[in-house]
């Protein structure tokens, strides 16, 4: 079946067992906004102007949520940074519906308990492990050397803004992501795209995570 960049990050993102997230939601959530963002730049539909994104082509891609960031992008009467778009897309309301469309889908399972019997709790373990598995073997290649596909460099690099990287492909040598992340596999103009919205995301993890810290304190 075919999922989104940002789905597939949400597969590597849970354990398949137990249905765990394996980041927190501070890195989880602005990273499935960036790849929402560098799909869309992927698939030609927005670039990168004078530290904008741009869109260029507004005809629906046929999938709800990139759909829905297409005409938020061309409801916006200002030309914004993707840092802007980053903070402004990213909530739990995304995550919540991209996991429930995977559980609709087969993919994953709905698992609604309580912790300690009082504190309601909800874990996705996996139905259909072939999914993941494709999208596993896809990176595990393309970190082993082997010349990269836009969607998974797209993928690695927004796992990377996340430190998902470590978690879910520990054995992976940080030269051959961090290569990935900045963009040597793509075209100038994609590559600083995506370069952009990987610093949005990777900026937006950063002033969540030091807000949650502050709150905390």
């Amino acid at each position: 079946m075919k999922v989104t960049i940002a789905e597939e990050l949400l597969l590597l993102a849970y354990s398949e067992d137990e249905g765990k997230q394996l980041i927190s939601t501070v890195q989880l959530d602005p990273a499935l906004a960036g790849a929402l963002l560098a799909e869309l730049a992927v698939e030609g539909r927005v670039e990168l102007t004078d530290d904008r994104l741009v869109l260029v082509d507004s005809a629906p891609t046929g999938d709800d949520e990139l759909d829905a960031v297409l005409s938020r992008l061309g409801d916006e009467r200002k030309e914004r940074k993707p840092a802007w778009w980053v903070q402004r897309l990213q909530s739990h309301k995304l995550r919540a519906r991209l996991l429930t469309r995977l559980a609709q889908s087969g993919v994953l399972t709905e698992q609604r308990g309580k912790v300690l019997g009082i504190f309601p709790v909800t874990r996705w373990p996996e139905a259909d492990p072939s999914v993941e598995a494709d999208v596993r073997e896809r990176v595990a290649s393309v970190l082993g050397g082997a010349e990269p596909d836009p969607r998974t460099a797209v993928l690695i690099a927004i796992m990377h803004a996340a430190k998902l990287d470590r978690k879910a492909f520990p054995g992976a040598s940080k030269e051959r992501v961090k290569e990935l992340a900045e963009g040597a596999w793509a075209g100038d103009a994609v590559a600083r795209t995506i370069a952009a919205i990987n610093a949005a995301t990777i900026a937006a993890i950063t002033a969540t995570t030091v807000a949650a810290t502050a709150g905390g304190g």
